[in-house]
C-alpha cells in the first residue's frame, strides 16, 4: 500500500477513529450514566443497566487487547525474518535474544541500520521500543497497524 504521508516518530501512533473517537467515547459515557441512574435511582433495572454497561465496556476493552497482542506476535514474526535475512552471520544466532519490545522498535528501521541497531539492542543499550524508535535515524513507515 503507497502511502503519501510520512511518518516519524512525532507522528508515528496510530489512532482509529472509529475505536478511538466514536465508540470507545460512547461506551465510556454509557458507563457513565447508567452509573448515575444506579445511584439515583436504585432499583433490578439500573442495577443491571450499569452491570450491563460495564460488561460491554470491558467487552470493549479485551477486543482491543486481543487485536493488539495478535498485531505484535505479527510484528515478532515478521522481524524474525527480515532480521535473518538481513543480519550478518556472526548476528544472526543471536535474533532470538532480542525482546519483543525492542522488535516492535526495530520494525520502523531501514534495512541498512538494522544490523547496528540490533548490536545496541543485544549490547543493552537499547532495551524498551521507544529507545529503538528514537534511535532510528532513517523511519519506514507502517500504515498497515491496528
Amino acid at each position: 500500500m503507497s502511502d503519501a504521508r510520512t511518518q516519524s516518530y512525532a507522528n508515528h501512533r496510530r489512532y482509529f477513529p472509529l475505536f478511538h473517537y466514536v465508540a470507545l467515547p460512547i461506551v465510556s459515557l454509557n458507563v457513565v450514566m447508567a452509573a448515575i441512574a444506579a445511584v439515583r435511582r436504585p432499583n433490578r433495572a439500573t442495577i443491571w443497566s450499569f452491570i450491563l454497561a460495564l460488561g460491554i465496556a470491558a467487552g470493549f476493552l479485551a477486543f482491543r487487547t486481543m487485536v493488539l497482542i495478535v498485531q505484535t506476535r505479527v510484528i515478532r514474526i515478521e522481524q524474525r525474518l527480515r532480521l535473518a535475512a538481513l543480519l550478518p552471520d556472526r548476528l544472526r544466532p543471536r535474533i532470538g535474544e532480542l525482546r519483543v519490545p525492542q522488535l516492535v522498535g526495530l520494525r520502523f528501521a531501514s534495512d541498512g541500520e538494522r544490523p547496528a541497531l540490533v548490536e545496541r539492542c543485544l549490547a543493552g543499550e537499547l532495551k524498551t521500543a521507544d529507545e529503538v524508535k528514537r534511535a532510528v535515524t532513517t523511519w519506514q513507515p507502517d500504515f498497515l497497524r491496528a
